[in-house]
């Protein structure tokens, strides 16, 4: 194994993240039927408010009370409640993405591994429990704990000193947004290894070292190395 650490992001990279499925499931608790149009508002607000957060606008809390924020004023429930519902509803209904357990399954006790990630404190311990994945980790970096978010350096130099500052061209970043995961591991000087399963188009100044459209597909890679 040429690597002594793969580091992973979480959503959509080792877990699924029904955001629609999950809002449903929380906004029923409050007699709401959350319909796609609904769903196409609420990601109106929440996508420019991540990018305000991956580029250090906007603290973590911020963004969680923020998304929430008009539904708060028309259901007169704090948006903190609705955000801690959410991610209480995501927790629920988490999976691993196919080909996750096969994949950690074959990397334990060659390589150490780790995640970091943009996503909340609250969601994230919950989820390696119910999945059975806490044991394949050595290291869990969240940005909301750490208090700057990928692709800001200072995420992955904290991470790398708890891992022992080892040598960066033996370390391998993978994840599925190219914006956060694959730009800081590149500007950290890692490998990178862009998880593209939606088919996306690569922005033209990001160049992973890899570029996979599945977990089994890299499983298959990393045999190889």
């Amino acid at each position: 194994m040429r690597w002594d650490w793969i580091l992973f992001d979480a959503d959509e990279t080792l877990f699924t993240f029904d955001a629609f499925g999950g809002l449903q499931r929380m906004f029923l608790d409050y007699s709401v039927t959350f319909t796609e149009q609904d769903f196409h508002e609420y990601q109106a607000v929440n996508k420019p408010l991540w990018v305000d957060y991956q580029n250090g606008a906007i603290s973590a809390l911020q963004l969680q009370h923020q998304r929430f924020q008009g539904w708060a004023d028309r259901l007169s429930v704090p948006a903190g409640d609705l955000n801690s519902a959410f991610l209480n509803a995501m927790a629920e209904i988490c999976a691993p993405l196919p080909g996750a357990a096969s994949l950690l399954a074959s990397l334990k006790g060659k390589v150490k591994l780790g995640i970091i990630t943009n996503g909340f404190t609250a969601l994230q311990q919950i989820r390696l429990e119910r999945t059975g994945f806490r044991d394949y980790f050595d290291l869990l970096v969240i940005s909301e704990q750490v208090g700057v978010a990928k692709p800001a350096p200072e995420i992955f130099d904290y991470a790398l000193e708890k891992m022992g500052n080892p040598d960066r061209s033996r370390v391998l970043m993978v994840g599925d947004t190219a914006e956060s995961d694959i730009l800081g591991g590149i500007n950290a000087g890692l490998a990178t290894c862009w998880l593209n399963h939606h088919g996306r188009t690569l922005p033209e100044d990001i160049a992973p070292t890899w570029q996979v459209t599945s977990l089994s597909e890299l499983e298959q890679l990393l045999c190889k190395q």
